[in-house]
């Protein structure tokens, strides 16, 4: 029997006790949980935060037994009410996932059919519980995706997961979770690649369910901001274990284990956000890298009812990036950030206006032209597990861009990915490993490696640090501006993550609904936003409600 909740003395809804998972690779057995004990009771919010390979997403899968084919739970117990789950069969279990325990996986694109409507995935889960019959699934569907904060659900039900935004993939993912209506989600970093304001929606909706049905959230981030906001009680895990557990406000206030200690010393959020130093003026006379005139994009919606629609998902768009310069667009998912970043890489062709390389006309290159901007400006982009081919090795993700440009020879490349892998925190041993073998923040710093192999002109961030936990997204921000200095490479740099925007950016342009709606220097525009929608994205940063003891109101969260 699990133990009772001290103060109620309630039996936990979910009780882990001595949870030992390994994976098989090829240099034999390696650790990943070890010893885990975990309780969640009916309409808490735990919170399980840690680095990037802690062990907190494979906890999270080992409970409900997705672990990956070369996962092996060696010992332990899993109970979730009355049934333990370790026992159960495969049949068995798949009356618990989905109807009982609903799972908010971390990656969306992986996670959601690429060939089945969205709408249709959701209804698969109502017909698959027997909640709905054929005729009956899609309109409740729709109605969920609804719930899920999806914008206009009668139509994105009727698209496919790459013609949405990685944030409405994400809402996609929250009404597939919701769906069956679980006594538990588990939610593995369901908003790390989010927008500060959609997290916001998302977690409020979590937070919803929790009050208003009993439903209990088990909550899996590297982002402390969002467990400090968000959860009744944190469980901090390292190299496996569960080194401190408790009430959220005694584990952010008193923190008492060294690990934790250097854990919120390092987030952004729940720290002070230092802005860029030595911030030079912007050159006068130096003609921009990147130049975009009145550049409008627009995209075909599915029809639901009535004439054919068009998304004007860029509007007029305009902005000059200079050499050595880094340009922040931010906004809310579906803003036109990512789409504007394929439109400047020419991986999309612009509806309107003009879009200069270098000084030269890009708008409608072909051919050659295109190749040669490929090798001088590259995509860091915001999925590490869509983006790197799982059949390369480490080395060969790499070394592919030099290879193909022909670039060196064989030694001389891997030397150069021995390096990269030292600039980006990572030891030359993953050399030989897979990507399926990594952690999500250890393939992202392999994508970011990638992207600087040919030391391109302009790198296009989009969202390259979600996916890391704080020391790490430290040392990578600390790269890219070392990078810059002695290169002077350009960044346009897309991120939700106002804080992290703040540390790294030397200009921002907030864009609404396809156009900018704000420009400024970072720290002009923290310290005095102008418009309401710039003081709507700073006020929902998470963490402002235990910032340091003693920061000062422009420290606290930055949303003055």
């Amino acid at each position: 029997m699990s133990a009772p909740d001290e103060q109620t003395g309630a039996e936990p809804l979910l009780a882990v006790r001595g949870l030992t998972v390994s994976y098989r690779t090829r240099g034999g057995s390696l650790p990943a949980v070890r010893g885990v004990d975990l309780d969640v009771h009916p309409g808490e919010v735990v919170a399980v935060v840690g680095e990037s390979g802690s062990g907190k997403s494979t906890t999270a899968h080992a409970i409900i037994r997705l672990l990956a084919a070369n996962g092996s739970l060696d010992a332990g117990t899993v109970r979730f009410g009355r049934r333990e789950l370790t026992s159960l069969r495969e049949k068995e279990l798949r009356t618990v996932r989905g109807a009982q325990i609903g799972l908010v996986p971390q990656d969306p694109t992986v996670s959601l059919n690429p060939v089945t409507r969205i709408g249709d995935q959701v209804a698969e889960v109502l017909r698959v519980h027997q909640l709905a019959n054929r005729r009956s699934a899609l309109p409740a569907a729709i109605e969920i995706l609804d719930r899920a904060g999806l914008p206009d659900a009668a139509t994105r039900a009727r698209q496919y997961p790459h013609e949405l935004s990685g944030g409405m993939r994400q809402r996609a993912l929250i009404a597939v979770a919701i769906a069956a209506n679980p006594k538990l989600i588990i939610a593995d970093e369901p908003t790390s690649a989010l927008d500060v304001t959609v997290q916001r929606v998302i977690l409020d909706h979590l937070q919803r369910l929790t009050e208003e049905s009993g439903t209990a959230v088990l909550l899996v981030t590297h982002d402390l901001g969002v467990a400090a906001d968000r959860a009744d009680r944190i469980a901090v895990m390292s190299q496996g274990r569960i080194v401190e557990t408790g009430p959220a406000r005694d584990i952010l206030g008193d923190p008492r284990h060294e690990y934790t200690q250097r854990l919120l010393a390092s987030a952004p959020s729940l720290a002070v956000a230092h802005p860029r130093t030595a911030v030079e003026a912007a050159p006068a006379a130096e003609p921009p890298l990147v130049e975009v005139r009145n550049v409008v994009k627009e995209f075909r919606l599915p029809r639901v009812a009535g004439p054919a629609r068009t998304l004007r998902a860029v509007d007029d768009l305009s902005f000059t990036l200079h050499r050595g310069r880094t340009l922040a667009l931010v906004g809310e998912s579906g803003s036109g950030k990512s789409t504007t970043a394929r439109l400047v890489l020419r991986l999309a062709d612009p509806t309107a206006g003009r879009i200069s390389f270098d000084g030269e006309d890009v708008t409608t290159a072909r051919g050659a032209t295109v190749r040669q901007l490929r090798r001088r400006a590259q995509l860091v982009y915001q999925n590490p597990y869509a983006s790197l081919d799982p059949r390369f090795s480490i080395g060969e993700v790499i070394t592919e861009p030099l290879r193909v440009f022909g670039v060196g020879d064989r030694a001389s490349r891997l030397d150069r990915a021995r390096e990269l892998l030292d600039r980006v925190a990572l030891p030359s041993s993953v050399l030989e490993r897979r990507p399926a073998e990594l952690s999500g923040g250890q393939r992202q710093r392999i994508a970011i490696a990638r992207a600087l192999a040919l030391s391109p002109d302009l790198v296009v961030c989009d969202e390259p640090v979600s996916a890391l936990d704080v020391s790490v997204q430290a040392q990578v921000l600390e790269l890219l501006s070392e990078l810059q200095s002695g290169t002077g490479v350009a960044y346009l740099f897309i991120s939700h993550d106002l804080a992290v925007v703040r540390q790294i950016a030397h200009e921002v342009a907030v864009m609404r609904h396809g156009r900018i709606v704000e420009t400024g220097t970072a720290q002009d525009l923290f310290r005095s936003p102008g418009h309401e929608y710039t003081r709507e994205l700073l006020a929902a940063i998470p963490g402002g409600r235990h910032s340091p003891p003693g920061a000062s109101a422009e420290q606290q969260g930055v949303a003055g």
